[in-house]
């Protein structure tokens, strides 16, 4: 699933090819692609709409139009390709807009699991959400007090997106790693020395992972780069690049999780 970094990397590649443009009809090819609202209001509603801005919000990405929010939650395979011209539909083409400009939005989604809102009121969808941990307001001092405030292993927490948004499986385990923290470790015992590390070992892996265009480490995923300085995703049976230790694979809360035994002593 794209995380943070991902859908990111996608909201500022379409955003200069989208804003400005109206969106002329709506060619809804898979009708349980859209979540809200019906698919006859939705053509209805959507027809003579201006994008006005592309952003991120976690992993959804928000298109502001003249009324309302277009909101894409990419899940497991979903994408979102701009195409140029008259173009045919591809085989897994769920949604497809028609722009002012001649080019085609397309939302791609082979396993459809992806969904699709339009509305006024995204806080419906978006209120529940945890802060956002590349903005100001995710601080250490924050960080410590959540964390102390439940009782769960760390990597589930952080996996949690009501505690914070935009994390996935591959940013939290690289957090984790360059933090030297194990991921069944008790949030409520973390020191606040150890929560001052995490937050800025979060922020260092977001960061690169935007800097690099995302991880792309299968189809779903195009032209990251981050995959080549993966810590220890992905990395099982190979030495851990700071100690030399095997990396080691495990499951944590139903997810695969990779750490260096060593670096990640659970103590």
């Amino acid at each position: 699933m794209p995380e943070l970094p991902e859908v990111e990397t996608i909201a500022r590649s379409l955003k200069p090819e989208l804003v400005g443009a109206t969106i002329l009809s709506a060619d809804l090819r898979w009708a349980r692609t859209l979540a809200v609202p019906s698919p006859l209001q939705f053509k209805k509603q959507i027809a003579g709409q201006k994008i006005l801005d592309v952003s991120r919000r976690a992993k959804y990405l928000i298109l502001r139009l003249d009324t309302c929010n277009f909101l894409v939650h990419l899940r497991m395979s979903g994408d979102l390709i701009i195409r140029a011209g008259t173009i045919e539909p591809k085989k897994h083409d769920r949604l497809l807009l028609h722009l002012s400009n001649g080019n085609l939005l397309a939302f791609n989604d082979t396993r459809k699991f992806g969904r699709v809102w339009l509305t006024d009121q995204p806080e419906k969808i978006l209120g529940k959400l945890g802060p956002e941990p590349l903005e100001k307001s995710f601080t250490p001092r924050w960080l410590f007090e959540a964390l102390h405030s439940r009782k769960r292993s760390l990597k589930p927490l952080l996996l949690d997106q009501t505690f914070l948004a935009g994390l996935g499986n591959i940013y939290t385990d690289e957090a984790l790693h360059l933090a030297q923290l194990h991921p069944r470790a008790a949030s409520n015992n973390v020191t606040e020395e150890q929560a001052a590390k995490l937050h800025k070992a979060i922020r260092a892996v977001l960061r690169e992972g935007i800097r690099r265009n995302g991880a792309s480490i299968d189809w779903v995923y195009r032209g990251g780069g981050y995959q080549n300085y993966f810590r220890v995703y992905d990395r099982q049976g190979k030495p851990c690049s700071v100690c030399g230790t095997t990396i080691q694979k495990f499951t944590v809360g139903q997810r695969g999780t990779h750490i260096c035994p060593t670096c990640q002593s659970l103590r």
